[in-house]
């Protein structure tokens, strides 16, 4: 039977690189810089993104905590600047702040790129970085693997919930054109905005956890 405490923590890593990643949100995005391209583009862009955010994701994991250890930062520190930098992004996404700023840098991309010329590669920039392996899911990723503490079970949670999440990510991306005619961009904004409240709450128990540890408490 599986432990309880090794189920909580698979929910919670996966629900948070879920909200993380927001693929439901960059969906939208990746639909509109690979309209009207040739037919294999946007699925070549979809795995290659995904292939780009796991290698800095799973970068950051693995040699995240090594690299806080020898700059003497702890543990506790460390969860509670990730549960702030977590919140801030939390209340982005409540108030749409962080999809339009997707969206801008999305239009800058469309802006300067060649309809007449060789499809543009945007696996690298914007959507495996920063879209899918932005600051938060970097920070969250290290925060994961630091606490996982070495235990092979915990560290096959953390690396296999980014695993899923970015195979979901894919999906969502090739089913981005006609998901986007069903759900609407209205709807997928009351999503982002729900996934932003959950993210606000797991930031804040991050920063009570954090500072908990730090002074002894």
């Amino acid at each position: 039977m599986i432990p309880q405490a090794q189920i909580e923590l698979a929910i919670t890593t996966f629900v948070t690189f879920f909200v993380l990643i927001d693929a439901v949100a960059v969906a939208p995005i990746f639909a509109a810089l690979t309209a009207g391209r040739p037919p294999g583009y946007a699925r070549s862009m979809a795995f290659r993104s995904a292939i780009v955010a796991a290698v800095v994701l799973y970068v950051f994991a693995l040699f995240g905590p090594w690299l806080l250890n020898h700059m003497g930062i702890s543990l506790d520190a460390f969860r509670a600047a990730g549960g702030v930098l977590l919140f801030l992004i939390a209340i982005e996404m409540v108030f749409e702040k962080r999809q339009q700023r997707q969206k801008t840098r999305a239009d800058q991309v469309l802006a300067e790129s060649h309809t007449d010329g060789p499809p543009e590669d945007i696996s690298v920039f914007p959507i495996g970085i920063p879209m899918i392996a932005g600051p938060g899911s970097i920070a969250t990723a290290m925060l994961y693997m630091q606490n996982a503490g070495g235990d092979p079970v915990g560290v096959g949670i953390v690396v296999g919930s980014i695993a899923l999440n970015l195979i979901l990510a894919v999906l969502f991306f090739l089913a981005a054109g006609p998901l986007l005619r069903v759900m609407g961009e209205n709807i997928a904004g009351a999503i982002t905005r729900v996934f932003g409240v959950i993210l606000a709450a797991l930031a804040v128990q991050l920063i009570v956890d954090g500072l908990k540890g730090a002074f002894g408490l």
